[in-house]
């Protein structure tokens, strides 16, 4: 009965729970920059954290006013040339064998478009809640950053004593892991989205630069974030020609490639071997469970769960000692 309503307690607080492992993938982004800076600075530690957490936010800053307006001025630009682009799409399907069947695409997505029009009010609010999650998230991952020890060794004392040494070495290796894949991750965010850019840019697909950053932010949700990039990129290529849609399209498809078979082994080696299945199979799954949130922390979440069934259920409780575990 005890387990059953800690289990029950433990799906009501689910959010929560998906909060506070935010909170730990930003402390432990910042923690590894911190070691960071501190290789190059001798330096203590909270003074490494306070000028890692400064030098981002003037760096943020910066980012937002250097480029502020222009990335407005993308933004402005896709809203206004998007539907100019969806009206050429249509023309160019409709021009084919499959026309006359597409007819009444446009009376049901506009049916679509009014419902989805009746719920925007519970869409800002949804938004304003993500809004709110992330606040918190970097928020208690500067707090977390700043006493880590406390918060590890508090953890671990709620173990008994003969457990303890074997859940440090999982939360040690769990953290390494974790830490090797954000920094892996990043990279390959930056890569992906400046060559897409610099491809779209090349093309003469209009809103390059914000389809770019958009493509550099959805990188980080695996498999679903550039499928879910390329649909705006190709649609405004068809503001130019369908010969550019096409080519937005081949880009896509190239930069994936080069993601999928270089910079994504790069990651793996330096983390865990994740079965590009097992990855597919938990962002739907945890997509379902906890929604939005659950999407975009289902990859780290996936790493820290495999490294942990990894140490302590397959090397501890089944006694296999493996390295293909």
């Amino acid at each position: 009965m005890a387990l059953g309503a800690l289990a029950l307690l433990a799906w009501k607080l689910s959010e929560l729970l998906l909060i506070i492992f935010g909170a730990v993938v930003v402390a432990v982004l910042l923690h590894g920059l911190t070691a960071l800076l501190r290789r190059g600075l001798p330096v203590p530690e909270w003074a490494a954290l306070g000028l890692v957490i400064t030098l981002l936010v003037l760096l943020l800053a910066g980012v937002m006013t250097m480029f502020g307006a222009e990335v407005a001025g993308q933004i402005d630009a896709f809203r206004t040339t998007l539907p100019a682009a969806w009206n050429k799409f249509h023309a160019w399907l409709q021009s084919g064998p499959l026309g006359p069947q597409l007819e009444e695409l446009p009376d049901q997505l506009r049916q679509g478009a009014s419902t989805l029009a009746t719920h925007a009010g519970a869409i800002l609010l949804s938004a304003g809640g993500g809004i709110t999650d992330a606040v918190l998230m970097a928020v208690g991952g500067v707090y977390l950053a700043a006493q880590p020890r406390l918060y590890r060794h508090g953890l671990l004392r709620l173990l008994p004593l003969d457990q303890r040494g074997v859940a440090d070495e999982a939360l040690s290796a769990s953290g390494t892991a974790l830490r090797a894949w954000l920094g892996g991750q990043l990279l390959a965010m930056a890569v992906v989205g400046t060559l897409t850019a610099l491809g779209l840019w090349m093309l003469g697909v209009p809103v390059a630069l914000g389809i770019g950053l958009l493509t550099a932010l959805l990188d980080f949700i695996p498999i679903v974030g550039p499928i879910l990039a390329a649909v705006p990129a190709i649609l405004l290529g068809f503001t130019v020609s369908p010969q550019v849609a096409l080519g937005a399209l081949v880009l896509f498809v190239v930069l994936q490639q080069i993601e999928g078979h270089l910079l994504q082994p790069l990651i793996q080696a330096r983390v865990v071997n994740l079965p590009p299945a097992l990855l597919l199979f938990s962002l739907f799954g945890i997509g379902v469970l906890f929604g939005p949130m659950g999407v975009v922390l289902a990859a780290p979440l996936t790493v820290v769960v495999f490294v942990l069934v990894r140490h302590l259920y397959v090397r501890h409780a089944l006694g296999d000692q493996g390295q293909a575990a």
